[in-house]
């Protein structure tokens, strides 16, 4: 059986007036696709950007690189269409901040996009786990939600069981965000192997 490991860099800790480069950067140093923080200012006390950032950044980088947005909106509904025009390639929504995520679910389907669930710290796996056959990836945040540079909540680790990681400030603000990311699939992807071989 194959097991992989997928780093994806957070772009929040990055250079905003150089997004382009930073992305261009972090994906020449083996990052397998970039985690975009969409943040409105409700949902997080936090502000960051919107879709015509997200199809600028897709100019700007080409076709290629994976874009998961990560959704910290209070109306994720809103924004499927225009973030599916931006050149999106998955959106990830909070399971906090919809009462209807089957419709949403087919909402992201239906415009082209993969589909990301995520939850926050407090929130229960076995809440996610009833989405779990109809998405592509979810998301268990190790911090809250709202703010780059967190240290990583410990007590998180039982709820992980990971084969993509995000990282943020750890990879992006790195001396070598190479060698970081690959020390990152290493550990993850012994990680995965040890869990499995275990069974």
């Amino acid at each position: 059986m194959a097991y992989s490991a997928k780093i994806g860099p957070s772009i929040l800790s990055s250079d905003l007036s150089q997004l382009g480069a930073e992305c261009r950067r972090m994906m020449e140093c083996g990052a397998d696709y970039l985690h975009l923080d969409v943040m409105d200012g409700h949902f997080v006390p936090n502000l960051t950007f919107g879709h015509p950032m997200v199809e600028c950044l897709r100019s700007a980088v080409g076709p290629d690189p994976f874009f998961d947005m990560h959704m910290m909106v209070s109306r994720p509904e809103q924004w499927v269409k225009p973030m599916a025009a931006a050149g999106a390639n998955q959106y990830t929504f909070h399971l906090e901040a919809t009462t209807n995520p089957g419709n949403l679910i087919k909402e992201i389907r239906e415009s082209g996009m993969k589909v990301g669930l995520a939850i926050k710290p407090n929130t229960t796996v076995e809440e996610l786990a009833p989405w779990a056959g109809q998405i592509d990836m979810a998301l268990v945040m190790t911090v809250e939600p709202g703010f780059g540079g967190q240290k990583f909540m410990e007590d998180m680790m039982p709820k992980a069981g990971a084969n993509m990681i995000v990282s943020g400030s750890a990879v992006v603000s790195s001396d070598d965000p190479r060698a970081v990311i690959a020390l990152l699939k290493d550990v993850v992807l012994e990680a995965i192997q040890k869990r499995f071989l275990d069974r």
